[in-house]
Formats: C-alpha cells, structure tokens, sequence
C-alpha cells in the first residue's frame, strides 16, 4: 500500500492542498468541519491521481533520470496498468467529493487535472511552452479553496490564481535549472530558451519581479476605491513586500552568476515564500 502513496507524490501532493486549504481559510467567516473534509479529501484525491498518471505517461522518462529513476514504476514495483487504472479511479472518486461541494469547484479541479496530464505532461518533451501551460493546473489549488466556500469565480480567485500562477515560474525553472543535465537526458525542456543562459535567468527575474506587487494587490486595490473581499492590513502587506524582495534578490543573483549553486538558493526560496505569504494572509485576516 505504501507503493501506491509514493506513486501520489505526497509531498508534491501536500503542497497542493495546503494551498487550497489556505484558499478555503480565506473566504470563510466560519469553519465548516464537513466542507473542509470534502475539500481535502477530494483534492488530495484529484492531485495524486494527477500525479499517477504523470507518471503512467512518463515512465520511460522516468526510468533515465537519476531524480526519478527509483518511482514505483521504473522500478517495477506496480505495474503501468494498475497504476493506471488506480489513478484513474481516485481522480473519479476526487472530482466526485468536489462536485459534492459545488460544480465549479468540481469543474475547475477537474480541467486542471486534465491540463496537467493531457497538456503539460506530454508537451515536456517537446517544447519549454510545457512550463507555461503547465502553471495553469498549478496555479488553480489556490483559487480552489476559495471557490469551494464562495461558489464564485471573482477578482479574489484571481488574485490567488495570478500569485501562485506567477510563482510557479521562478519555482520550476529553477529545479529546471539544477537538474539542467538530469533533464537534458530525458530530453525534457523546461527552461524558457532550453539552457542556462541569460535568456532563462531574465524570465525568472521578470515573473518574480510581477510576484511584488501582485501578492500585495489587495491593499493596493483599496487606493483604487475597488473593493475586494480579500484583505490586506498594511502591515502584512508590507511583510509580504519584504519577503518578494528577498525572493527577487535571489533570482537577480541567479541572474547575475548563472551558476546552479544560485539556482538551488533560489529554488529553497520558492519552497519558503509560497507557504509563508499564504499563512501570513491566514494570520493577517483572522488577527
């Protein structure tokens, strides 16, 4: 049983839905135990069936590359089709618990599913566009937990879509970048010019730098007399600046020395700042 839980990635997976949690956390005056039970069940369903199926695909990707050459199936250890058939029952069971909750949460759950697994997943290979289409599923978790309270596609779940969407870049590219040689045998092409170069160091600082002002865009939204139920106090706002400067700081190093040692700083970053800014928006609304 063990082998099936690594097949969902968990960490990958736990990630996912803490992101959808801290969206549900957001848009909720009150904890709704039976909601937020079906929100996780069926995303933690929803993104590890994803996952599985990733890996249906790439298995003979998977088995050349030294960061994935030990995974349940180049290993052997579950075959293509019961891993298959596996995930394609827990993305049912997944979208099934999301439906339960509304049809656009089930909707978008579901769409982001099929955009990872049927576009992202088979254009690596291919094209650095992969990356692209890529954070459009990635970047859905977020807003997910919004619309499973709200039942609304808003300028909130914009918000939340666009700061997760953009963080993606700097966060992928990275590992992208240390894992340049790893990738490269696999013929997977995630960097934006398909190298190390200038070009793809540039497009990581331009993404991070956009993350600045959209993750604090609530508070700049009340300068514009726009209302918004996504709040902001100034002083979260201006942590959360602080913190997307450090972020950016980091990618204009990457920048400036092109070197894979810069690459990893960078990519620790990005695990730090996405959990962070979210639990700083929780703290900031319920404080």
């Amino acid at each position: 049983m063990f082998t099936y839980i690594e097949l969902l990635k968990p960490r990958l997976s736990a990630t996912v839905v803490f992101s959808s949690l801290a969206g549900y956390f957001l848009a909720s005056g009150a904890i709704d135990v039976a909601l937020l039970l079906r929100l996780l069940i069926g995303g933690v369903a929803l993104v590890g069936a994803s996952n599985g199926l990733n890996q249906v695909y790439e298995v003979d990707i998977d088995s050349v590359m030294d960061r994935t050459k030990n995974r349940p199936l180049p290993t052997k250890r579950i075959s293509v089709t019961s891993a298959f058939i596996f995930s394609l029952v827990l993305g049912l069971i997944g979208i099934g618990f999301l439906a339960t909750i509304n049809f656009r949460c089930a909707f978008f759950g579901a769409l982001s599913s099929l955009i990872y697994v049927a576009g992202y997943t088979p254009l690596k290979t291919s094209t650095p566009i992969s990356g692209f289409i890529g954070a459009f599923p990635g970047a859905t978790p977020f807003m997910l937990g919004w619309v499973a309270v709200t039942n609304q596609f808003s300028l909130e779940t914009g918000i939340l879509f666009a700061i997760q969407f953009l963080w993606q870049f700097p966060h992928f590219w990275s590992i992208a970048w240390v894992r340049y040689e790893d990738y490269k045998r696999a013929n997977i092409q995630l960097l934006p010019s398909g190298f190390q170069d200038h070009k793809s160091a540039f497009q990581i600082v331009f993404y991070t730098f956009w993350l600045l002002p959209i993750s604090i865009s609530p508070i700049l939204l009340k300068y514009f007399q726009i209302n918004s139920k996504l709040d902001l106090s100034i002083f979260g706002a201006l942590l959360i600046f602080c913190i997307g400067c450090g972020f950016l700081y980091y990618s204009l190093q990457l920048l400036k020395t092109k070197n894979s040692l810069d690459a990893k700083k960078l990519l620790v970053c990005s695990l730090v700042y996405l959990p962070l800014i979210q639990v700083i928006y929780i703290i900031d609304k319920y404080i």
